[in-house]
Protein backbone atom coordinates (compact mmCIF):
# COMPACT_ATOMS: atom_id res chain seq x y z
CA UNK A 1 0.00 0.00 0.00
CA UNK A 2 1.32 3.42 -0.89
CA UNK A 3 2.57 5.81 1.80
CA UNK A 4 1.86 9.51 1.93
CA UNK A 5 3.78 12.11 3.83
CA UNK A 6 2.12 13.39 6.99
CA UNK A 7 2.72 16.51 9.04
CA UNK A 8 5.54 16.69 11.56
CA UNK A 9 2.95 17.03 14.31
CA UNK A 10 1.50 13.61 13.55
CA UNK A 11 4.68 11.79 12.57
CA UNK A 12 5.63 9.22 15.15
CA UNK A 13 2.57 9.81 17.35
CA UNK A 14 1.93 6.16 18.08
CA UNK A 15 0.74 5.51 21.61
CA UNK A 16 1.93 2.30 23.18
CA UNK A 17 1.01 -0.01 26.02
CA UNK A 18 2.87 -2.85 27.66
CA UNK A 19 1.91 -6.42 26.85
CA UNK A 20 2.43 -9.35 29.22
CA UNK A 21 6.04 -9.74 28.02
CA UNK A 22 6.85 -6.11 28.66
CA UNK A 23 7.09 -5.16 24.97
CA UNK A 24 5.56 -1.97 23.63
CA UNK A 25 2.31 -2.51 21.72
CA UNK A 26 1.30 0.30 19.33
CA UNK A 27 -2.15 1.67 20.03
CA UNK A 28 -3.49 0.78 16.60
CA UNK A 29 -2.60 -2.88 17.18
CA UNK A 30 -4.42 -2.90 20.50
CA UNK A 31 -7.53 -1.48 18.87
CA UNK A 32 -7.36 -4.07 16.08
CA UNK A 33 -6.94 -6.83 18.67
CA UNK A 34 -10.07 -5.62 20.45
CA UNK A 35 -11.99 -5.63 17.17
CA UNK A 36 -10.85 -9.23 16.66
CA UNK A 37 -11.77 -10.45 20.15
CA UNK A 38 -15.20 -8.83 20.47
CA UNK A 39 -17.24 -10.92 17.98
CA UNK A 40 -15.71 -14.36 18.65
CA UNK A 41 -18.30 -15.49 21.19
CA UNK A 42 -21.15 -14.14 19.05
CA UNK A 43 -19.67 -15.91 16.03
CA UNK A 44 -19.81 -19.18 17.98
CA UNK A 45 -23.58 -18.67 18.29
CA UNK A 46 -24.28 -18.36 14.55
CA UNK A 47 -23.67 -22.01 13.49
CA UNK A 48 -25.78 -23.18 16.43
CA UNK A 49 -28.97 -21.38 15.34
CA UNK A 50 -30.28 -24.52 13.58
CA UNK A 51 -29.67 -26.52 16.78
CA UNK A 52 -31.63 -23.97 18.84
CA UNK A 53 -34.40 -24.05 16.24
CA UNK A 54 -34.58 -27.84 16.42
CA UNK A 55 -34.43 -27.93 20.22
CA UNK A 56 -37.32 -25.48 20.58
CA UNK A 57 -39.18 -27.02 17.62
CA UNK A 58 -39.54 -23.64 15.89
CA UNK A 59 -40.81 -23.03 12.38
CA UNK A 60 -39.11 -20.52 10.13
CA UNK A 61 -41.53 -17.73 11.08
CA UNK A 62 -41.20 -18.52 14.81
CA UNK A 63 -37.41 -18.33 14.53
CA UNK A 64 -37.70 -15.05 12.63
CA UNK A 65 -39.82 -13.58 15.44
CA UNK A 66 -37.26 -14.67 18.03
CA UNK A 67 -34.40 -13.20 16.00
CA UNK A 68 -36.18 -9.81 16.09
CA UNK A 69 -35.00 -9.53 19.68
CA UNK A 70 -31.46 -8.66 18.63
CA UNK A 71 -32.34 -5.65 16.43
CA UNK A 72 -34.93 -4.43 18.91
CA UNK A 73 -32.42 -4.50 21.76
CA UNK A 74 -29.77 -2.78 19.68
CA UNK A 75 -31.88 -0.06 18.12
CA UNK A 76 -33.63 1.00 21.35
CA UNK A 77 -30.23 1.25 23.05
CA UNK A 78 -28.34 3.24 20.42
CA UNK A 79 -29.51 6.75 21.46
CA UNK A 80 -28.66 6.10 25.11
CA UNK A 81 -25.43 4.30 24.26
CA UNK A 82 -24.35 7.28 22.15
CA UNK A 83 -24.78 9.65 25.07
CA UNK A 84 -23.05 7.22 27.42
CA UNK A 85 -20.02 6.77 25.17
CA UNK A 86 -19.81 10.55 24.63
CA UNK A 87 -19.74 10.99 28.40
CA UNK A 88 -17.29 8.25 29.45
CA UNK A 89 -15.28 7.78 26.26
CA UNK A 90 -14.59 4.78 24.07
CA UNK A 91 -12.09 3.13 26.42
CA UNK A 92 -14.46 2.82 29.38
CA UNK A 93 -17.34 1.84 27.10
CA UNK A 94 -15.20 -1.01 25.77
CA UNK A 95 -14.16 -2.21 29.23
CA UNK A 96 -17.66 -2.24 30.73
CA UNK A 97 -19.19 -3.30 27.43
CA UNK A 98 -16.99 -6.37 27.18
CA UNK A 99 -17.95 -7.51 30.67
CA UNK A 100 -21.67 -7.02 30.01
CA UNK A 101 -21.62 -8.52 26.53
CA UNK A 102 -19.60 -11.64 27.37
CA UNK A 103 -21.75 -12.20 30.47
CA UNK A 104 -24.97 -12.36 28.45
CA UNK A 105 -23.95 -13.63 24.99
CA UNK A 106 -24.69 -17.27 25.84
CA UNK A 107 -28.18 -16.57 27.26
CA UNK A 108 -30.04 -17.27 23.98
CA UNK A 109 -28.60 -20.80 23.88
CA UNK A 110 -30.03 -21.50 27.36
CA UNK A 111 -33.52 -20.23 26.47
CA UNK A 112 -36.18 -22.94 27.05
CA UNK A 113 -38.88 -21.25 24.95
CA UNK A 114 -39.28 -18.95 21.96
CA UNK A 115 -40.40 -16.08 24.20
CA UNK A 116 -37.35 -16.35 26.45
CA UNK A 117 -35.15 -16.67 23.35
CA UNK A 118 -36.64 -13.40 22.11
CA UNK A 119 -35.94 -11.58 25.39
CA UNK A 120 -32.46 -13.09 25.70
CA UNK A 121 -31.60 -11.72 22.26
CA UNK A 122 -32.89 -8.29 23.32
CA UNK A 123 -30.40 -8.34 26.20
CA UNK A 124 -27.60 -9.39 23.83
CA UNK A 125 -28.58 -6.56 21.47
CA UNK A 126 -28.36 -4.02 24.30
CA UNK A 127 -24.86 -5.21 25.20
CA UNK A 128 -23.75 -5.45 21.58
CA UNK A 129 -24.68 -1.87 20.69
CA UNK A 130 -22.72 -0.47 23.65
CA UNK A 131 -19.45 -2.31 23.13
CA UNK A 132 -19.43 -1.90 19.34
CA UNK A 133 -20.15 1.83 19.55
CA UNK A 134 -17.28 2.19 22.02
CA UNK A 135 -14.96 0.29 19.68
CA UNK A 136 -15.77 2.49 16.69
CA UNK A 137 -15.36 5.67 18.74
CA UNK A 138 -11.97 4.44 19.96
CA UNK A 139 -10.89 3.57 16.41
CA UNK A 140 -11.86 7.06 15.27
CA UNK A 141 -9.94 8.69 18.13
CA UNK A 142 -6.95 6.48 17.36
CA UNK A 143 -6.93 7.64 13.75
CA UNK A 144 -6.91 11.26 14.92
CA UNK A 145 -4.22 10.62 17.53
CA UNK A 146 -1.84 8.64 15.32
CA UNK A 147 -2.50 10.11 11.89
CA UNK A 148 -3.03 6.58 10.54
CA UNK A 149 -6.12 5.35 8.69
CA UNK A 150 -7.06 2.04 10.34
CA UNK A 151 -10.86 1.83 10.24
CA UNK A 152 -11.03 -0.61 7.32
CA UNK A 153 -8.42 -2.90 8.84
CA UNK A 154 -10.20 -2.76 12.20
CA UNK A 155 -13.34 -4.06 10.56
CA UNK A 156 -11.22 -6.63 8.76
CA UNK A 157 -10.05 -7.94 12.13
CA UNK A 158 -13.69 -7.93 13.30
CA UNK A 159 -14.51 -10.16 10.33
CA UNK A 160 -11.67 -12.50 11.24
CA UNK A 161 -12.97 -12.60 14.79
CA UNK A 162 -16.50 -13.56 13.83
CA UNK A 163 -15.10 -16.10 11.36
CA UNK A 164 -12.97 -17.60 14.15
CA UNK A 165 -16.04 -17.77 16.36
CA UNK A 166 -18.07 -19.49 13.66
CA UNK A 167 -15.31 -22.06 13.23
CA UNK A 168 -15.39 -22.67 16.98
CA UNK A 169 -19.12 -23.28 16.63
CA UNK A 170 -18.52 -25.69 13.75
CA UNK A 171 -15.91 -27.55 15.82
CA UNK A 172 -18.34 -27.75 18.74
CA UNK A 173 -20.92 -29.33 16.43
CA UNK A 174 -18.34 -31.83 15.20
CA UNK A 175 -17.46 -33.00 18.74
CA UNK A 176 -21.08 -33.00 19.92
CA UNK A 177 -20.77 -30.13 22.43
CA UNK A 178 -24.15 -28.56 23.24
CA UNK A 179 -24.75 -24.98 22.05
CA UNK A 180 -25.07 -23.36 25.48
CA UNK A 181 -21.85 -24.85 26.84
CA UNK A 182 -19.83 -24.13 23.70
CA UNK A 183 -20.81 -20.45 23.66
CA UNK A 184 -20.41 -20.02 27.43
CA UNK A 185 -16.95 -21.62 27.42
CA UNK A 186 -15.91 -19.42 24.49
CA UNK A 187 -17.05 -16.29 26.34
CA UNK A 188 -15.22 -17.30 29.52
CA UNK A 189 -11.98 -17.90 27.60
CA UNK A 190 -12.24 -14.61 25.68
CA UNK A 191 -13.04 -12.38 28.70
CA UNK A 192 -9.53 -12.22 30.29
CA UNK A 193 -7.83 -11.45 26.97
CA UNK A 194 -10.44 -8.81 26.15
CA UNK A 195 -10.04 -7.09 29.52
CA UNK A 196 -6.23 -7.15 29.34
CA UNK A 197 -6.28 -5.51 25.92
CA UNK A 198 -8.97 -2.98 26.89
CA UNK A 199 -7.27 -1.91 30.13
CA UNK A 200 -4.05 -1.24 28.22
CA UNK A 201 -5.70 1.33 26.03
CA UNK A 202 -4.28 4.76 26.94
CA UNK A 203 -6.60 7.39 28.36
CA UNK A 204 -6.80 9.60 25.32
CA UNK A 205 -8.06 13.15 25.64
CA UNK A 206 -11.81 13.33 26.23
CA UNK A 207 -11.92 16.36 23.94
CA UNK A 208 -12.50 14.03 21.02
CA UNK A 209 -15.69 12.75 22.61
CA UNK A 210 -16.83 16.23 23.63
CA UNK A 211 -16.20 17.48 20.09
CA UNK A 212 -18.26 14.68 18.59
CA UNK A 213 -21.06 15.25 21.09
CA UNK A 214 -21.24 18.97 20.30
CA UNK A 215 -21.20 18.29 16.56
CA UNK A 216 -24.26 16.07 16.88
CA UNK A 217 -26.42 18.52 18.86
CA UNK A 218 -29.44 19.92 17.08
CA UNK A 219 -31.30 18.36 14.19
CA UNK A 220 -30.99 18.73 10.45
CA UNK A 221 -32.65 16.74 7.71
CA UNK A 222 -30.18 14.52 5.81
CA UNK A 223 -29.29 15.54 2.26
CA UNK A 224 -30.18 13.46 -0.78
CA UNK A 225 -26.51 12.49 -1.10
CA UNK A 226 -26.43 11.21 2.47
CA UNK A 227 -29.69 9.31 1.97
CA UNK A 228 -28.29 7.75 -1.21
CA UNK A 229 -25.14 6.57 0.54
CA UNK A 230 -27.27 5.23 3.39
CA UNK A 231 -29.30 3.28 0.81
CA UNK A 232 -26.03 1.89 -0.56
CA UNK A 233 -24.82 0.66 2.81
CA UNK A 234 -28.28 -0.58 3.83
CA UNK A 235 -28.26 -3.18 1.05
CA UNK A 236 -24.73 -4.24 1.91
CA UNK A 237 -25.35 -4.71 5.63
CA UNK A 238 -28.77 -6.28 5.12
CA UNK A 239 -26.99 -8.98 3.12
CA UNK A 240 -24.35 -9.40 5.84
CA UNK A 241 -27.00 -9.89 8.51
CA UNK A 242 -28.99 -12.31 6.39
CA UNK A 243 -25.98 -14.50 5.64
CA UNK A 244 -25.00 -14.47 9.32
CA UNK A 245 -28.34 -15.77 10.56
CA UNK A 246 -29.62 -17.90 7.69
CA UNK A 247 -26.61 -19.44 5.90
CA UNK A 248 -26.44 -22.43 8.25
CA UNK A 249 -30.20 -23.02 8.07
CA UNK A 250 -30.14 -22.63 4.28
CA UNK A 251 -27.37 -25.20 3.84
CA UNK A 252 -29.18 -27.64 6.12
CA UNK A 253 -32.74 -27.27 4.82
CA UNK A 254 -32.23 -26.38 1.16
CA UNK A 255 -28.86 -27.93 0.30
CA UNK A 256 -29.28 -30.92 2.63
CA UNK A 257 -25.90 -30.36 4.28
CA UNK A 258 -25.27 -32.25 7.51
CA UNK A 259 -23.29 -31.79 10.71
CA UNK A 260 -20.39 -29.35 10.62
CA UNK A 261 -21.00 -28.60 6.93
CA UNK A 262 -23.96 -26.41 7.87
CA UNK A 263 -21.65 -23.87 9.53
CA UNK A 264 -19.16 -23.61 6.68
CA UNK A 265 -21.26 -21.17 4.65
CA UNK A 266 -20.80 -18.34 7.12
CA UNK A 267 -17.17 -19.24 7.81
CA UNK A 268 -16.33 -18.95 4.10
CA UNK A 269 -18.36 -15.74 3.82
CA UNK A 270 -16.66 -14.12 6.85
CA UNK A 271 -13.19 -15.07 5.61
CA UNK A 272 -13.80 -13.40 2.24
CA UNK A 273 -15.24 -10.31 3.93
CA UNK A 274 -12.06 -10.01 6.00
CA UNK A 275 -9.81 -10.59 2.98
CA UNK A 276 -11.67 -7.91 1.03
CA UNK A 277 -11.36 -5.41 3.85
CA UNK A 278 -7.63 -5.97 4.30
CA UNK A 279 -7.03 -5.34 0.59
CA UNK A 280 -9.62 -2.58 0.30
CA UNK A 281 -7.33 0.39 0.97
CA UNK A 282 -4.83 -0.77 -1.66
CA UNK A 283 -7.53 -1.46 -4.25
CA UNK A 284 -9.16 1.92 -3.60
CA UNK A 285 -5.85 3.71 -4.09
CA UNK A 286 -5.27 1.93 -7.38
CA UNK A 287 -8.72 1.90 -8.98
CA UNK A 288 -10.80 4.46 -7.06
CA UNK A 289 -13.73 4.10 -4.70
CA UNK A 290 -16.49 4.07 -7.32
CA UNK A 291 -14.85 1.40 -9.47
CA UNK A 292 -14.19 -0.84 -6.48
CA UNK A 293 -17.74 -0.40 -5.20
CA UNK A 294 -19.20 -1.28 -8.59
CA UNK A 295 -16.98 -4.34 -8.97
CA UNK A 296 -17.94 -5.52 -5.50
CA UNK A 297 -21.61 -4.85 -6.20
CA UNK A 298 -21.50 -7.04 -9.29
CA UNK A 299 -19.66 -9.75 -7.33
CA UNK A 300 -22.29 -9.77 -4.57
CA UNK A 301 -25.17 -10.01 -7.04
CA UNK A 302 -23.45 -12.81 -8.99
CA UNK A 303 -22.58 -14.67 -5.79
CA UNK A 304 -26.14 -14.48 -4.49
CA UNK A 305 -27.43 -15.89 -7.77
CA UNK A 306 -24.98 -18.78 -7.44
CA UNK A 307 -26.21 -19.45 -3.88
CA UNK A 308 -29.83 -19.45 -5.02
CA UNK A 309 -29.28 -21.65 -8.08
CA UNK A 310 -26.58 -23.99 -6.72
CA UNK A 311 -27.48 -27.70 -7.05
CA UNK A 312 -24.98 -28.80 -4.38
CA UNK A 313 -23.27 -27.51 -1.23
CA UNK A 314 -19.78 -26.87 -2.73
CA UNK A 315 -21.18 -24.52 -5.35
CA UNK A 316 -23.29 -22.75 -2.72
CA UNK A 317 -20.13 -22.22 -0.67
CA UNK A 318 -18.49 -20.64 -3.71
CA UNK A 319 -21.47 -18.31 -3.97
CA UNK A 320 -21.18 -17.33 -0.30
CA UNK A 321 -17.49 -16.55 -0.90
CA UNK A 322 -18.35 -14.22 -3.81
CA UNK A 323 -21.01 -12.45 -1.73
CA UNK A 324 -18.41 -11.99 1.03
CA UNK A 325 -16.03 -10.25 -1.38
CA UNK A 326 -18.89 -8.16 -2.71
CA UNK A 327 -20.01 -6.70 0.62
CA UNK A 328 -16.56 -6.46 2.23
CA UNK A 329 -15.60 -2.83 1.63
CA UNK A 330 -19.06 -1.28 1.41
CA UNK A 331 -19.18 0.21 4.91
CA UNK A 332 -15.60 1.64 4.97
CA UNK A 333 -16.14 3.26 1.56
CA UNK A 334 -19.45 4.70 2.72
CA UNK A 335 -17.89 6.18 5.87
CA UNK A 336 -15.29 7.99 3.77
CA UNK A 337 -17.97 9.29 1.41
CA UNK A 338 -20.35 10.67 4.07
CA UNK A 339 -17.51 12.23 6.05
CA UNK A 340 -16.71 14.38 2.98
CA UNK A 341 -20.23 15.85 2.77
CA UNK A 342 -20.27 19.52 3.69
CA UNK A 343 -23.93 20.03 4.63
CA UNK A 344 -23.50 18.78 8.21
CA UNK A 345 -20.68 17.85 10.64
CA UNK A 346 -18.87 14.62 9.66
CA UNK A 347 -19.70 13.01 13.01
CA UNK A 348 -23.40 13.56 12.44
CA UNK A 349 -23.24 12.09 8.93
CA UNK A 350 -21.32 9.04 10.11
CA UNK A 351 -23.80 8.52 12.95
CA UNK A 352 -26.71 8.58 10.46
CA UNK A 353 -24.86 6.13 8.23
CA UNK A 354 -24.12 3.81 11.16
CA UNK A 355 -27.80 3.75 12.10
CA UNK A 356 -28.78 2.84 8.52
CA UNK A 357 -26.07 0.17 8.37
CA UNK A 358 -27.05 -1.39 11.67
CA UNK A 359 -30.73 -1.29 10.77
CA UNK A 360 -30.03 -3.16 7.54
CA UNK A 361 -27.87 -5.72 9.33
CA UNK A 362 -30.48 -6.45 11.97
CA UNK A 363 -33.81 -6.35 10.14
CA UNK A 364 -32.69 -8.48 7.19
CA UNK A 365 -32.82 -11.83 9.04
CA UNK A 366 -36.41 -11.54 10.36
CA UNK A 367 -37.70 -10.29 6.99
CA UNK A 368 -36.16 -13.28 5.26
CA UNK A 369 -37.53 -15.57 7.95
CA UNK A 370 -41.11 -14.40 7.41
CA UNK A 371 -40.81 -14.71 3.64
CA UNK A 372 -39.10 -18.07 4.02
CA UNK A 373 -42.06 -19.36 6.02
CA UNK A 374 -44.46 -18.34 3.24
CA UNK A 375 -42.42 -19.04 0.10
CA UNK A 376 -39.47 -21.17 1.20
CA UNK A 377 -36.01 -20.09 2.34
CA UNK A 378 -34.59 -20.03 -1.18
CA UNK A 379 -37.23 -17.45 -2.16
CA UNK A 380 -36.63 -15.59 1.09
CA UNK A 381 -32.93 -15.15 0.35
CA UNK A 382 -33.77 -14.12 -3.22
CA UNK A 383 -35.21 -10.90 -1.78
CA UNK A 384 -31.61 -9.78 -1.13
CA UNK A 385 -31.17 -9.28 -4.88
CA UNK A 386 -33.32 -6.13 -4.66
CA UNK A 387 -31.33 -4.16 -2.02
CA UNK A 388 -28.06 -5.35 -3.58
CA UNK A 389 -29.18 -3.95 -6.94
CA UNK A 390 -30.14 -0.65 -5.28
CA UNK A 391 -26.68 -0.55 -3.68
CA UNK A 392 -25.10 -1.04 -7.08
CA UNK A 393 -27.09 1.90 -8.47
CA UNK A 394 -25.92 4.13 -5.59
CA UNK A 395 -22.19 3.43 -6.00
CA UNK A 396 -21.73 6.60 -8.08
CA UNK A 397 -22.14 8.59 -4.84
CA UNK A 398 -18.94 7.14 -3.36
CA UNK A 399 -16.67 9.86 -4.71
CA UNK A 400 -13.18 10.48 -3.27
CA UNK A 401 -12.92 13.07 -0.52
CA UNK A 402 -11.09 16.34 -1.00
CA UNK A 403 -8.59 15.37 1.67
CA UNK A 404 -7.88 12.14 -0.14
CA UNK A 405 -7.23 13.98 -3.40
CA UNK A 406 -5.03 16.54 -1.65
CA UNK A 407 -2.99 13.79 -0.08
CA UNK A 408 -3.30 15.15 3.44
CA UNK A 409 -4.25 11.83 5.04
CA UNK A 410 -2.09 8.79 5.56
CA UNK A 411 -3.03 5.62 3.70
CA UNK A 412 -0.42 3.08 4.59
CA UNK A 413 0.01 -0.02 6.67
CA UNK A 414 -0.52 0.78 10.34
CA UNK A 415 0.66 -2.53 11.72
Amino acid sequence: MSSRKISAENRGRVFAAQDIKGCAVPLQRLVMLIFFLQPIAFGAWLPRIPDIQAKLELGTADLAVALLGLPIGTLITLPFAGRLVSRIGGRMAIIYGFIFFLAVVSLPAFAPSVMLLFFALIVVGVALSTVELGMNVEADVTEKATGLIIMSRCHGFWSFGIMAGSLIGVAAIAIGLSPHWSILITAIVILPAALIASLRLPKLSESHHAENSQAMTGFKLPSLALLGICAFVFGVTMTEGAIADWSAVYLRDVMNAEGAQTGLGYSVFAFMVAAGRFSGDYMKGRFGAVAIARGCGIASLAGMLVVLLAPATPLALLGFAAVGVGVSVGFPLAVTAVASLTDRPPASSVATLSFAALTGFLIGPPIIGFLGELLGLRAGLAVLLVPLFVSLLCTRLLIPTQTDMAGDLVEREAV
